[in-house]
């Protein structure tokens, strides 16, 4: 029988250091009993510019909504369909100019009054995007398997990024030129600069074209060099400098 023996360890080994405990006492009394002194003769304030630009930017959605009886061959008739806007339209696409991109595609079941399935409806997109307005509405007029869905306008990035540039300039020199007056106002003579942050916002985005501008029709009725009506708007890119400054 395998036996155990049991050693009492020397209650030495069991003693706090007396020294690293004391330390830490006084550590915790100083940081509890010595606040941080709160900061003085600092105002929080906004300063905001915006810029309105041309929209340079154009999506064409075309899209199709083939039903049948069967969900292999709706499927297979959408898949026929975007195959060959996507043959039309490739060879017309170029960097930048127009893109050419697949969008939503999905095949969705029809019910009857008895909740059985009496069907099947599918639809399809292919995205036609980018700056060369003339290229994007001949390529869309020139769809033979699918329609116009409709037509989007926004800023391309390098616009955008001009304009947030600009507004973020006017921006910062607004908030610099108040930072100076609310000094002066309260009686100091200068200011430093305590936190700053800087947000961008554009309002319009890619935005759908007004129905007065914009004339959709099915592509077989259009012809292919003739185009589609559309005319762009603006969009508004506005930057905001909001922080806080210390005045001396």
């Amino acid at each position: 029988m395998a036996s155990f023996t049991l050693e009492r360890m020397p209650m030495s080994l069991f003693r706090p250091n007396a020294a690293l405990l004391s330390l830490a006492l006084a550590s915790s009394a100083f940081a509890q009993g010595s606040p941080m002194p709160e900061p003085r003769n600092v105002v929080s304030f906004q300063s905001s510019a915006s810029t309105e630009v041309a929209q340079d930017q154009m999506r064409i959605t075309l899209s199709t909504t083939l039903e049948g009886s069967a969900a292999q061959e709706v499927q297979g008739r959408l898949r026929k369909a975007v195959e060959a806007a996507l043959d039309q339209a490739k060879p017309q696409a170029a960097a930048e100019k127009m893109e050419v991109t697949t969008g939503s595609f999905r095949i969705n079941p029809r019910y009857g009054k008895d909740s059985k399935i009496t069907g099947w409806q599918g639809y399809a997109e292919v995205m036609l995007e980018g700056t060369d307005f003339a290229r994007i509405t001949a390529t869309a007029a020139a769809s033979k398997s699918l329609n116009m869905g409709g037509i989007s306008f926004g800023l391309s990035p390098k616009t955008q990024r001009e304009a947030e540039a600009r507004a973020q300039g006017e921006a910062i020199k607004s908030f610099q030129n108040r930072a100076q007056q609310l000094a002066s106002a309260f009686g100091f003579s200068s200011y430093n600069i305590r936190e700053v942050n800087i947000n961008g916002n554009e309002y319009g985005g890619m935005q759908p074209a007004p129905r007065a501008k914009m004339m959709v029709m099915s592509a077989p009725m259009m012809e292919a060099d003739s185009g589609v009506p559309a005319e762009p708007g603006k969009t508004r890119v506005e930057v905001s400098v909001n922080g806080s400054i210390q005045m001396k």
